[in-house]
């Protein structure tokens, strides 16, 4: 059973304190990871994918750090924003270039672009894609290697309601097969219907960790709201 787990984790950026002593952990089903702008989100989620350095403090995946992991790819699935597609590339092109680099067999490309309801685009460049086709490609490159952990950063963006109806199908089919999925948004109606964790932060440091139903009796925002407008400043 894989497992995110962030201890006693600080971030500066010179006089910026953008996370703060920040302990958590995240084990298999959905875990919603919310907070405002600037409470620290996307800092501790590069800071887990080895993305930057922590001024303090360790995040972990499997009790490794993820320049640790011997098969990344394989171990986590991370979409962090919808960028860093090559214009002139089909999606096909992209996903096998990760694949050929990550080990894995081509045959996987044509799986995953199925899973994500790209296989008819797979041969369209992907300078065409609008954004929410973008955020599907994103979504396949992470399931690329089967992983037990997903981190998601605003999956949801650019998808329409059917879009987004399909995503939480997608997200529950890979948590009722054991898989350990993190997702940062902003869209808390959206995340309501989808998780089954919460975690927020607000100024870099932990407000709440737990079980959505014992947070939301009050409904999901009026309790975000709440825990973030009492975090001090």
């Amino acid at each position: 059973m894989s497992h995110v787990t962030v201890t006693g984790l600080t971030k500066r950026f010179d006089a910026v304190e953008a996370v703060s002593d920040l302990s958590f952990e995240v084990t298999p089903g959905i875990t919603g990871f919310l907070g405002p702008n600037g409470a620290g989100k996307t800092t501790t989620l590069r800071i887990l994918l080895g993305l930057i350095r922590p001024t303090a403090g360790t995040a972990t995946i499997d009790g490794k750090r993820y320049a640790d992991l011997p098969h990344p790819r394989r171990a986590v699935g991370a979409v962090l924003e919808a960028t860093g597609f090559h214009p002139g590339r089909t999606a096909r092109q992209h996903l096998l270039i990760l694949a050929t680099g990550s080990g894995l067999p081509a045959a996987r490309v044509d799986e995953v672009l199925d899973q994500i309801g790209l296989a008819a685009d797979a041969g369209r460049r992907v300078g065409g894609f609008s954004l929410g086709m973008r955020q599907r490609l994103g979504l396949a490159a992470a399931l690329l290697g089967d992983p037990a952990v997903l981190i998601l950063d605003e999956p949801a963006n650019g998808l329409d309601p059917a879009g987004m109806a399909w995503l939480r199908k997608l997200l529950r089919e890979q948590a009722d097969q054991g898989r350990t999925v993190l997702i940062s948004s902003h869209v808390l109606a959206e995340v309501a219907q989808t998780v089954d964790r919460v975690i927020v932060i607000s100024g870099g440091r932990l407000r709440y960790s737990g079980a959505l139903d014992r947070l939301a009796g009050d409904g999901l925002e009026s309790a975000f709201l709440r825990l973030t407008e009492e975090a001090p400043r």
